[in-house]
């Protein structure tokens, strides 16, 4: 869509739906003034444009230079309309944020449910038609969460591929940078934008967007995960998961029915380890000086890495290194590795306990044993709520996550379909 038309938009339903923290009109224009139309999640600078984190006291208040992954959108003609909304700090997978606000997931304008975190602004957007993409980071799922919740597809690359220079860490071995968009082809062609070395941590790609949405996929062997073997899922979930396995099979694909070597969910609290000792030793300082103003659950999750010593975090990278190893020798028998994004359709948001992380339960795995993922739109529960199919990959194979994810898209019968706007107009 033009920038006009995105902000236009943006004008008609974001008092509602809260996906922008703030509106550029006119946009930060690309190269080409009518290219495609992005949004950036709070968390990545944007010279001269206060990054706010999703908290009350920003992070940066004055951006000295964009990321290096804005600097590449804008070079590549993309038209910068805004930034979105995210989790404090990025810790969180409902999309809440009680220091604030949180967006409106726009599939029920009638109940506040949860957006999905934490690029909880990025997926709103995408899925009201605010703009053709969003940026977004993964630490634990914080892409393909908001995706599958808002019925949108989220891209996470493997690590080495996107440059994480001026985006704001939660744990450094652990984020990533993704995209968001209404599908495979606009998702993928964006992170062929942002990909590339940078110097520093980004050491592959460019990423090869028409090599992946061209490659034939036909006769592939895909893992499926057994619902039994994926910890309790809503009915509605389940079933849409196996109708999209049972898609994939029509379509040509080998999918077998795998119980992995290693479950998800091992992945959610070593995961969660790294999170909160890496995350604490980052942000000790500013938590101490602003704890008062902040979200009371992130700091919680914060202070929880107060208790994890130097020698037990330097034990659990070595712990993550061997996990890495097994399963990659075990995932090199498959082209993909299939499973639902989330266990659980939104829930509102005033019935979310912040003591537990559903939403997150499936996706660590991904960056925990870094993996590139997608989570594609499968369907709508019987209430009308989106679910998401996860694709899994080798390390550093975006290309075969990309093609899986196009193939199944064309046989979804998702059809980019769109949420009716109509409650959330003035």
């Amino acid at each position: 869509m033009t920038p006009s038309d995105a902000l236009a938009r943006i004008r008609r339903y974001d008092p509602r739906l809260r996906a922008f923290v703030q509106v550029f009109d006119p946009p930060l224009y690309g190269e080409d003034e009518d290219g495609p139309t992005v949004a950036i999640k709070d968390l990545i600078d944007i010279q001269g444009v206060p990054t706010g984190g999703g908290a009350q006291v920003a992070l940066d208040g004055d951006p000295a230079r964009h990321a290096r992954v804005v600097e590449r959108l804008l070079q590549a003609g993309w038209s910068v309309v805004g930034k979105t909304h995210t989790v404090e700090l990025a810790y969180g997978g409902w999309g809440t944020n009680r220091a604030v606000g949180a967006p409106w997931n726009p599939w029920d304008a009638a109940v506040h449910r949860a957006p999905g975190g934490s690029s909880s602004g990025s997926a709103v957007a995408v899925a009201a038609g605010l703009c053709d993409a969003a940026l977004g980071s993964d630490t634990g799922g914080s892409v393909r969460i908001p995706a599958a919740v808002c019925g949108v597809v989220g891209l996470k690359p493997g690590r080495g591929l996107v440059s994480l220079q001026g985006v704001h860490p939660l744990a450094p071995s652990l984020d990533t940078v993704g995209v968001l968009a209404r599908d495979v082809a606009t998702a993928a062609r964006a992170l062929a934008v942002i990909s590339g070395p940078d110097d520093d941590s980004a050491v592959r790609g460019p990423f090869d967007a028409e090599a992946a949405l061209s490659a034939d996929v036909r006769g592939r062997r895909l893992a499926a995960i057994p619902p039994a073997a994926l910890g309790e899922l809503d009915p509605e979930v389940e079933r849409l998961y196996l109708e999209a396995v049972g898609r994939l099979r029509d379509a040509g694909l080998a999918v077998e029915m795998v119980v992995p070597p290693r479950a998800l969910e091992d992945s959610f609290t070593p995961n969660g380890l790294l999170m909160a000792g890496e995350g604490w030793r980052i942000w000790k300082d500013r938590i101490r000086a602003h704890a008062a103003v902040m979200d009371p659950w992130i700091v919680r999750r914060f202070e929880a890495g107060r208790d994890v010593s130097d020698a037990r975090l330097a034990e659990a990278v070595r712990e993550r290194a061997e996990g890495q190893r097994s399963f990659h020798a075990w995932l090199a028998g498959y082209d993909g590795l299939l499973s639902p994004t989330c266990p659980i359709p939104a829930p509102p948001l005033d019935t979310i306990d912040e003591t537990t992380s559903p939403l997150s339960r499936l996706t660590r795995a991904a960056n925990y044993l870094d993996l590139p993922g997608l989570s594609v739109p499968c369907g709508l529960t019987s209430g009308g709520l989106p679910a998401g199919l996860q694709i899994l990959g080798a390390p550093a194979d975006e290309e075969m996550v990309v093609a899986l994810g196009a193939a199944f898209e064309r046989v979804s019968g998702w059809d980019g379909r769109r949420p009716d706007l109509a409650g959330f107009e003035p």
